[in-house]
């Protein structure tokens, strides 16, 4: 859109997975636009794209307006969640949002076009921000100019180029809370082995980032070794992610000699490592290994952790296994104090391109100088790796003595 075009409407569109940052984005860019451009009007799509399709949204009010601040108090999101793929043309007249022959692309720049709307805010994944960009896009060639301002959200942290994705802090301190009641199982039964699996698909930073916030509470907490509270049964004994090849049986010899000390084995698991070998191996026995509508392996059908568990329980001769999943805890948390600072410093960002008609994902530009800037969307892609040779990782690595 061009800069000098007035912005009358707005249209917010959270999307994908829960994250602990879309309820205060939501939250800060009606702030933002309150502050600055008070007469512009505010929409919110309701359920993401599954709302845009089907033409579902609310007025942002001046009641909501005033109590915007509010949203920084929860987790989830206000305007809800889906995961609606605009090019998965089968899956969407299968769910009824489009009709048989109908483009998805048209359809919902159609919506747009109808609604009014001038400027489309995102936050999501890559998925959600590069398919915006294809709206706007496609309405350009339809001499129709939408600016589109996206926000990463994702706890896997792991868009490319940017430095930190909004909430994905929050979602490590989370999971090292969850964590500490989980642990406390190692003392249910003899020879526990306890499997802490943590999301992240083909990152493993949010697994190694919850892995260093646990830790740095087990190291601050004072211990009474005499009647059994041992920092030995509380800490981590393993860190798995997806980037760092395992070799299961020097890792099953390690950690029976750490059972044989500590009466337990305490795993913090990445749900993405050694999907490869798992998904292969279903695969050899015929079985069928679900996908989602973006053709992502469903984690939770194939149970990495209950696999990892497997693996190591008769090797390491653990007497009783416990798997917990601390995904849905953390990433449906409401944003910790870091986290809020980044999404206030990027909702503002956010609106002020918006306003001067320039389109693409809000964050600090890891391939120039960091820079907080609208990051062009054909930049912007997924899956970037967990650099699994960071001091602070190889450190933490030593600390418990994996290789």
């Amino acid at each position: 859109m061009a800069a000098d075009k007035p912005v009358r409407r707005v249209a917010l569109l959270t999307a994908g997975g829960l994250a602990p940052c879309l309820s205060s984005a939501v939250g800060g860019l009606i702030q933002r636009y309150t502050e600055v451009a008070p007469d512009v009007e505010i929409i919110g799509y309701l359920n993401g794209y599954h709302g845009l399709l089907s033409g579902r949204y609310v007025d942002v009010t001046p009641e909501v307006r005033a109590k915007a601040g509010l949203l920084h108090q929860f987790g989830g999101s206000p305007i809800g969640n889906s995961r609606v793929k605009l090019t998965n043309t089968a899956d969407l007249v299968k769910r009824g949002l489009i009709a048989d022959g109908q483009n998805a692309l048209q359809v919902a720049a159609e919506r747009l076009v109808a609604d009014g709307v001038d400027v489309l805010h995102t936050i999501g994944g890559d998925d959600t921000n590069t398919t915006a960009a294809d709206l706007a896009a496609y309405l350009h060639e339809h001499d129709y100019e939408l600016t589109v301002v996206g926000l990463p959200k994702t706890i896997d942290n792991d868009v490319i180029p940017i430095r930190q994705s909004l909430g994905a802090w929050t979602a490590a301190e989370q999971g090292a809370l969850f964590a500490r009641n989980v642990i406390a199982e190692h003392s249910s039964n003899p020879r526990m082995l306890v499997v802490h699996e943590v999301m992240g698909r083909n990152c493993g930073w949010l697994t190694a980032a919850t892995a260093l916030a646990y830790r740095e509470w087990v190291k601050a907490q004072e211990w009474n070794p005499g009647i059994g509270l041992t920092s030995g049964g509380w800490d981590v004994h393993a860190v798995y992610v997806p980037e760092a090849s395992i070799d299961l049986d020097a890792e099953a010899e390690r950690l029976k000699a750490v059972m044989d000390e500590n009466d337990c084995v305490n795993i913090f698991l990445s749900e993405g490592a050694g999907v490869p070998a798992i998904v292969a191996e279903l695969e050899a026995r015929g079985e069928e290994v679900g996908r989602d509508p973006f053709g992502h392996v469903k984690l939770d059908t194939i149970n990495p952790g209950a696999w990892f568990a497997k693996q190591f329980a008769e090797r390491i001769g653990a007497e009783k296994t416990m798997v917990q999943k601390s995904g849905y805890f953390s990433r449906s948390a409401a944003a910790n104090d870091k986290d809020l600072a980044l999404i206030k410093e990027c909702t503002d960002y956010a609106v002020d391109a918006a306003l001067r008609g320039e389109s693409g994902v809000v964050g600090h530009d890891e391939e120039r100088g960091d820079e907080l800037r609208a990051i062009e969307f054909p930049r912007i892609a997924g899956g970037k790796e967990f650099d699994a040779s960071v001091e602070w990782f190889t450190a933490l690595k030593a600390e418990i003595g994996q290789p």
